[in-house]
């Protein structure tokens, strides 16, 4: 169990790039549904480096530390199955379920932009933004705390800060919308 702490440490870092991505992708979305809406030659000069930048970062960075998060994972599990005994553990893997969901849906709305297939609007995405978010403080505190009985407080928390994103989110829209009236 000497090498416990590498497989962690390296599973905590493929967490962090892998959040990253998920956290980056709707904003390149948010910026390529935004894009669409300009006036040629900009609509198309833009378009066309976005999907670039996007395909970099889903298949370079965001899908490699997904297969490595989970891979150094299960890893971690083998070596201390016990884990799998704790109520925590259970609610933390549902939550990993739920952001293998979200990948999934990130990954066919990665394909439907990249075939300039725009099904959201830019505030649509900017609320599919906060979903990782809400899903990144729910895993942290079930890790740190180890507490699955003190899970109301922690939904009730979640809701409270879902509120505050979209609240944020609210106040920033109207703010974008006055500075364009300007």
């Amino acid at each position: 169990m000497e090498y416990y702490n590498y497989i962690k440490a390296l599973h905590l870092i493929f967490v962090i790039t892998w959040f990253a991505g998920l956290f980056y992708i709707p904003r390149l979305f948010i910026y390529h549904i935004e894009a669409t809406e300009k006036p040629e030659p900009a609509k198309t000069i833009l378009s066309d480096q976005l999907k670039i930048m996007t395909r970099r970062l889903w298949f370079i960075i965001t899908w490699p530390s997904a297969i490595l998060a989970t891979l150094f994972a299960v890893w971690l599990l083998i070596l201390v199955p016990g884990w799998l005994e704790m109520p925590w553990m259970h609610v933390k893997l549902a939550f990993v379920l739920l952001l293998f969901a979200y990948h999934g849906k990130s990954h066919h709305i990665f394909k439907q932009m990249q075939q300039d297939n725009i099904t959201w609007t830019s505030n649509q995405m900017r609320l599919w933004n906060e979903v990782s978010t809400l899903i990144l403080f729910a895993v942290i505190f079930l890790v740190i705390l180890r507490d699955a009985l003190n899970w109301i407080y922690g939904v009730i928390g979640i809701f409270l800060l879902a509120a505050m994103l979209m609240l944020g989110i609210k106040i920033y829209k109207g703010v974008r919308t006055k500075d364009q009236d300007i």
